[in-house]
């Protein structure tokens, strides 16, 4: 059983005619796993997500959006297998690889996204092989996209610095999920800690190039990049990270749908700000140099972060944003937490009345955005 009780209320301002969103959502999972019959387990698990209070877009139009829409359906319904190594997953699956900036659940929101999927593994002497076909994705929002995916990555952590990876996402088959044909990247990173006497620094570095094949423009082929290099210190309990990510555009590309790198399956919440106001940072591309500061006082988890964004195209300055959490483990079994998130766009950006969506790339950062949460979780 994993209930989860949250407060959201959100002062987007996207458009000048649309009030503030508040939202009291009630998301319920009780699921249920076999034990395991040679090596073979069976898992369902139905999920309810509840509105008490609706004040917000897609339930109604004239607030603001908070994507958590009521909905009541099969989360995961899947066959297991494991065995010396080898490990096998057929159905309605979660799907997390590494850090989740391509590939996750994006549990952040009520309904999660899971997908109908076949996946292989297999580990051996520090080496973990994953080979996953995709073809059906189920979105936050309860929507069943199909398509057509293999998803390959390979991962080592033999070395005594760190772990290496290195992956292939190819992603095409169904136009609904964006105007596209194709999505083929590839990539690789290294992370790792090494701990010294009264601390230990923790590093990552990742390179992806990623091909897209658009299905109503002129051009057909987009090729961008992706760059991430953080490094942090570990000392007394207290983590502290300076990171850069880079997210860039296709070069001498004017065709208005013509995206910047992107990540159609990643938890994109956890990254550039908790505010979601870059998820979708148009063709011009985006830079994110950030900060952050995390602990416990006690129970209570504590995290710090500031961000800095800029073009990528041409490095002037998009906007700035604070995100601050604290969340309690009250016992094994609840937990409860408040978040904040505050946008602040630079003032070249900002605009009055409603955004010319074909003069403004980055449509959804020309005003300033608070948000807040408030939540309780129970899990049995």
């Amino acid at each position: 059983l994993d209930f989860r009780l949250r407060f959201e209320e959100n002062s987007d301002e996207f458009s000048s005619t649309r009030k503030n969103a508040t939202a009291l959502t009630f998301r319920s999972r009780i699921s249920y796993e076999t034990a395991s019959m040679n090596g073979f387990k069976v898992l369902l698990e139905g999920e309810d997500v509840t509105a008490f209070k609706d004040d917000y877009s897609p339930e109604n139009n004239d607030f603001d959006q908070v994507l958590d829409p009521e909905a009541t359906e099969w989360n995961r319904a899947q066959l297991s297998y494991e065995d010396q190594g080898f490990s096998a997953v057929l159905g309605r699956q979660r799907i997390e690889l590494d850090n989740e900036r391509f590939i996750g659940n994006n549990d952040w929101r009520q309904n999660e996204r899971t997908f109908d999927a076949a996946r292989l593994g297999y580990e051996i002497a520090g080496w973990n092989l994953q080979y996953i076909y995709i073809d059906q994705v189920n979105t936050q929002l309860s929507d069943d996209l199909d398509t057509d995916d293999h998803l390959l990555n390979i991962a080592y952590s033999g070395f005594g610095i760190g772990n290496v990876a290195a992956y292939a996402y190819l992603l095409g088959g169904d136009d609904d999920i964006s105007n596209y044909d194709s999505i083929d990247t590839y990539g690789a990173y290294f992370d790792g800690q090494q701990a010294f006497e009264t601390l230990s620094v923790l590093y990552r570095i990742e390179y992806a190039a990623q091909s897209t094949k658009l299905s109503n423009t002129e051009q057909t082929k987009v090729d961008t990049d992706y760059v991430l290099m953080e490094g942090g210190v570990l000392a007394s309990g207290v983590t502290a990270k300076i990171g850069f990510e880079g997210i860039y555009g296709p070069d001498g590309f004017d065709q208005p749908n013509a995206p910047a790198f992107f990540t159609p399956y990643g938890s994109n919440h956890e990254f550039n700000g908790w505010s979601d106001k870059l998820n979708y940072v148009g063709n011009d591309g985006l830079e994110d140099v950030y900060i952050s500061v995390s602990g416990y006082a006690g129970p209570v988890k504590l995290i710090a972060a500031y961000h800095d964004y800029d073009y990528a195209d041409d490095n002037t300055s998009l906007g700035r944003e604070l995100n601050l959490m604290a969340e309690a483990q009250v016992n094994a079994n609840v937990t409860a937490g408040l978040k904040y998130a505050g946008f602040s766009t630079a003032e070249a950006y900002k605009i009055e009345g409603d955004p010319d969506v074909e003069d403004l790339y980055f449509e959804d950062a020309s005003r300033d955005t608070n948000k807040f949460w408030l939540w309780v979780g129970v899990q049995f």
